[in-house]
């Protein structure tokens, strides 16, 4: 049986591992990973309009990894839309890099739970094979910390580099052309972080678990020392 201070932190770790889990599928769920503001170029090219004006040509945007929408503002009040990205925009998106974000996630949930359960393991007992102890424990939260880096920045890379709002915005408009004034990453992209980041505080405990720390001799211990002992 591992010890009390042992079992504490493998049972820490292993509630940790369950809130990433958690964290990564709410994460995946919600539909505002990034939002910001959008102007109808066209329309305000049209009438000329100045800094004062430009105001009923902004609208907002936003979106997750599989839903999302706008409101769009061309100078006759807001239109609000909705769209699906499969299989409506994999033409408008790099479908391959937004697959790969979405497989890294879903891999990264796997680990989790593998992670989950090898951290109840070694909270109950000791595992006789070492890939069952603390060193598999580590290569799991290490797989699902990695996979959740890989994809949140893939996600970046598609938002900053490959103008992924941008494409969004102009989703199915023939006429109307809009820019980004400003966009940012929402509270569920940061709830990857986050998940990310639990796992590398599971990394640390379980690090923690393997030291072994002294023994401190109680006064009774020191007491029943007898004349053999001595002798010797």
């Amino acid at each position: 049986m591992p010890g009390c201070f042992k079992k504490t932190l493998f049972a820490l770790a292993s509630l940790i591992s369950f809130v990433s889990f958690i964290l990564i599928v709410v994460a995946m769920g919600t539909p505002k990973w990034v939002t910001g503001k959008i102007l109808c170029k066209t329309g305000a090219d049209l009438v000329n309009a100045t800094d004062p004006e430009l105001v009923k040509f902004i609208g907002e945007i936003y979106y997750g990894l599989f839903r999302g929408g706008k409101i769009r503002q061309c100078g006759l009040g807001g239109r609000p839309s909705k769209f699906i990205v499969f299989p409506h925009m994999v033409k408008k998106l790099n479908t391959g890099l937004h697959v790969m974000i979405i497989m890294f996630l879903c891999v990264a949930i796997f680990f989790s739970l593998v992670s989950f359960g090898f951290c109840i393991l070694n909270a109950i007992k000791v595992p006789y094979r070492a890939i069952k102890g603390p060193a598999g424990a580590c290569l799991w939260n290490f797989l699902a910390g990695g996979f959740i880096v890989l994809a949140v920045t893939s996600f970046m890379a598609a938002v900053k580099l490959h103008h992924l709002t941008e494409r969004i915005a102009n989703f199915r408009e023939n006429v109307f052309q809009f820019v980004i004034l400003e966009e940012r990453f929402e509270d569920c992209f940061w709830l990857c972080v986050a998940s990310a980041t639990a796992h590398a505080v599971n990394l640390l405990l379980i690090a923690i678990s393997g030291i072994h720390f002294p023994k401190i001799k109680t006064k009774t211990e020191e007491a029943n020392v007898t004349a053999e002992d001595i002798m010797y």
